[in-house]
């Protein structure tokens, strides 16, 4: 998509997103939107493009670095917990808890049993985060090889970009097949009806981003509402099921 259509397409998404905020905060509503998927996938971009003329002071990224000493002995969960919104607030994920299933699993940073009990648990987990009133929405940016390997390119390449790459970031890129095993379980074992995955086919990050903002207008019943520049999520690049746990 050229960025002028991308831009023409996304200010008025972002007018809306100003009114959802104005709706969360005096309803008292707490908003989760997580945001997952493989080195590059483009989770970052879409975190800022959600948050870009939001309220600072309610609406709040939770980019968390590796565990301390001290967090590494406390219950999984608990690091992200304490990054949950009160209400009238929202809080994006950029990574999450699915941390454990992905690249611990697959960089050995935890056990073959400690991955089994957390794609055993986080469905009850998330599970309590939406009946106890939580709007909570996780999506998932699917992205193919070879995109991967441009973005990486690129990254390294652009001195506004290089310090995206980690240590870790190049070892992932000879391990594809085993993100893409820890991918199928967590699509496989953590999808429920309460917390769907919402996956988006993101190879055209621009249109992954228009997506992304549209499932969240889409499925929010704020006042004000302009239904006309919100739209219907555009089946061929979102969607959550069976069908779409196989996008690259």
């Amino acid at each position: 998509m050229k960025r002028k259509d991308y831009e023409a397409l996304l200010e008025p998404m972002q007018v809306e997103l100003v009114a959802m905020e104005r709706w969360v905060r005096d309803t008292g509503q707490r908003l989760v939107v997580l945001v997952e998927g493989r080195d590059t996938a483009g989770k970052g971009g879409t975190v800022d493009a959600i948050r870009m003329h939001m309220n600072p002071r309610s609406v709040h990224v939770a980019a968390l670095p590796k565990p301390s000493e001290r967090e590494q002995h406390e219950w999984y969960f608990q690091r992200y917990v304490r990054h949950f919104p009160t209400g009238g607030d929202m809080v994006l994920f950029d990574r999450s808890w699915y941390n454990r299933a992905g690249v611990e699993r697959v960089m050995g940073f935890c056990t073959p049993a400690q991955t089994d009990a957390f794609l055993r648990d986080v469905p009850d987990f998330e599970a309590l985060l939406v009946r106890d009133g939580f709007a909570f929405f996780k999506f998932y940016l699917v992205i193919g090889r070879d995109m991967q390997l441009m973005r990486f390119h690129e990254r390294r390449h652009d001195p506004f970009k290089r310090w995206k790459i980690t240590d870790v970031d190049l070892a992932a890129i000879d391990k594809w097949s085993d993100y893409t095993r820890a991918q199928d379980d967590i699509f496989k074992r953590t999808s429920s009806k309460l917390a769907p995955w919402i996956i988006v086919r993101a190879n055209d990050q621009r249109r992954a981003r228009l997506e992304t903002i549209r499932w969240v207008l889409f499925h929010s019943d704020y006042a004000g509402k302009d239904a006309r520049a919100v739209g219907e999520p555009d089946a061929n690049i979102i969607g959550t099921g069976p069908s779409y746990f196989k996008a690259e």
